[in-house]
């Protein structure tokens, strides 16, 4: 999922959303956009404790119908309460306590009306009960909603996708990132020919005398909206446990049943992701509720607990490698940057979707890590700086808050050259890994800000990159490092940066390796073989004024 630029796998990820992005930087933000993106009063007062989605589906229809049991703790006492669902779904009825509620909507926002006095500290709940057919995907998942497809033997292959476009597309929440729901009770009642897979633990299978069967996944963990799913199909199942830094670790996967075959030798990287990753950045953070692979009709998502799949079992991204480098074809992309989101993304979440980089920047950092571990830090440094070819340097990586409205699709690959760069000036890969692992261990089970995340590692590491960050997130442009050589002399600054940025820079300066520190006013020292180079390992670019001159 990188930017747009001449290769057509980046492009493929993001064209929808990057060009959406552009049309949306040149609109206003509406009172819809506000009422999604930003924690609203209706919003504020109270605090997720528990859902129990409990709906049913029905495949030929594409119509979706049940409810949405919704605890809270009431944090100031309030009367009105925002629910989220999008159009064309509707809420049919709402009741606390047996007694029915008033509502009224506005747009994709709902405003219930409570009847019962909200008493600080108080856990309440109330029933919402909705209908409808939802929005379909398109282009799964970049557009976002229901993918309603059939598999090779013509029967229902189903599943959902929604991050950024939101839950509330096919069901009904407090659609904001920073409330994430302590633990959810998923129901799913299907065809009983298919079966439904959805986060966390299958507790029962229930069939019915109407040929139908009800699944129920439970949740022991915090979840965000977009990570719950559904997914439908004729799944067949196989399983392994892995010894993992906190114990025993069932993995579970679901494929369809003509690939069992392929999923089972594919699928060996499950564990090696785990392995990688337990060591980059510590303990997978859901034990309790188990890790899955899910085969999709779409190319995957990061759902917690239960990734799914659909990069039609090959290495590479499609088959392709988006670096260029070669490392990218010596894994799965789709196995090995979704299970990266389980740290990134559902351990730690962005609050709002203009810090979105967290997700992404990070993600696509793991793919280099775990390169790194299998193949070595150099093969990691050839993966990661080749897929700078996808970066575009058009907008800034951070987008506009409280209106649901994310950055430039570089968070992906620029995001991931700017931690290798900080890895660089870290000066020490254990500091750095404990930095990661630090990172999951502090944030865990959160919701953050960019400026914690960019505080922490500050700290860790023992230097203020405040610059740094606000140079390569808040800002499109790359530093440039310039230079000339008069008379053995070496004269260097930092072009095309921000004001006050000074991170310093690795050169090597008369075969030795020399660390410099460029600021924007020009400095100079001697040099003897009148040659420089400049470590790749950092993302800036470079410019021979002397040259240029002549």
């Amino acid at each position: 999922m990188a930017s747009r630029l001449i290769i057509f796998l980046f492009i493929v990820f993001t064209i929808d959303g990057f060009s959406q992005g552009l049309m949306e930087d040149k609109l206003l933000p509406t009172r819809q956009d506000s009422l999604r993106g930003s924690i609203t009063p209706e919003r504020k007062w109270w605090d997720l404790t528990y859902y129990h989605l409990d709906i049913k589906v029905e495949p030929d229809k594409k119509f979706i119908s049940g409810s949405n049991t919704v605890g809270y703790r009431v944090l100031n006492s309030n009367k009105t309460m925002q629910i989220d669902l999008q159009e064309p779904m509707k809420i049919t009825s709402v009741e606390a306590n047996r007694k029915s509620l008033n509502f009224n909507r506005e747009g994709n926002a709902y405003f219930i009306e409570l009847k019962q006095k909200q008493k600080k500290n108080d856990i309440n709940y109330i029933k919402i009960n909705y209908e409808g057919f939802p929005k379909e995907a398109i282009r799964a998942p970049w557009d976002g909603g229901l993918s309603w497809t059939k598999d090779d033997n013509g029967n229902h292959f189903i599943a959902t996708s929604c991050q950024g476009l939101g839950a509330s597309v096919w069901w009904p929440n407090k659609d904001h990132m920073y409330d994430e729901v302590d633990s959810m009770l998923i129901s799913v009642n299907i065809p009983k020919n298919l079966t439904n897979v959805s986060n966390g633990r299958l507790r029962k299978v229930t069939e019915h005398k109407n040929d139908t069967k009800t699944f129920d996944w439970f949740v022991t963990n915090p979840i965000n909206n977009y990570g719950v799913n559904i997914n439908i199909g004729d799944y067949v199942s196989f399983s392994e446990v892995y010894k993992g830094e906190k114990g025993d670790l069932d993995i579970n996967n679901y494929v369809l049943s003509y690939n069992l075959e392929k999923a089972k030798e594919q699928f060996k990287q499950v564990p090696m992701m785990i392995e990688a990753f337990e060591h980059w950045f510590g303990p997978y953070p859901f034990y309790e509720d188990s890790f899955k692979m899910v085969e999709v009709p779409y190319l995957g998502m990061e759902h917690q607990s239960s990734i799914t799949y659909g990069n039609k079992y090959q290495n590479g991204y499609l088959g392709r490698d988006l670096s260029g480098s070669g490392w990218g074809l010596k894994f799965d992309y789709i196995i090995i940057h979704e299970g990266g989101h389980e740290w990134f993304a559902n351990n730690i979440t962005y609050k709002d979707i203009a810090d979105m980089w967290v997700h992404e920047g990070f993600t696509c950092y793991s793919e280099n890590l775990y390169v790194d571990y299998f193949y070595g830090k150099e093969a990691s440094a050839e993966y990661v700086i080749g897929t700078r070819r996808g970066i575009s340097n058009k907008k800034p990586i951070i987008g506009q808050y409280d209106i649901n409205r994310e950055g430039s699709g570089d968070m992906y690959s620029k995001g991931a050259n700017l931690l290798h760069t900080i890895r660089e000036l870290a000066k020490d890969d254990e500091l750095w890994r404990q930095t990661l692992r630090g990172l999951n261990d502090e944030f865990y089970h959160s919701t953050v800000t960019t400026k914690e995340i960019e505080d922490y590692i500050s700290k860790s590491i023992g230097m203020d990159l405040s610059k740094v960050f606000d140079q390569y997130l808040r800002d499109y442009r790359v530093p440039v490092f310039e230079y000339e050589i008069i008379d053995g002399i070496l004269m260097y600054r930092w072009n095309n940066v921000i004001d006050g940025f000074d991170m310093p820079l690795e050169v090597i300066i008369d075969g030795e390796n020399t660390q410099l520190y460029p600021t924007l006013e020009f400095k100079q020292i001697p040099i003897i073989n009148l040659y420089i180079s400049v470590d790749d390992d950092y993302y800036v670019f470079t410019k021979d004024l002397k040259i240029i001159a002549n």
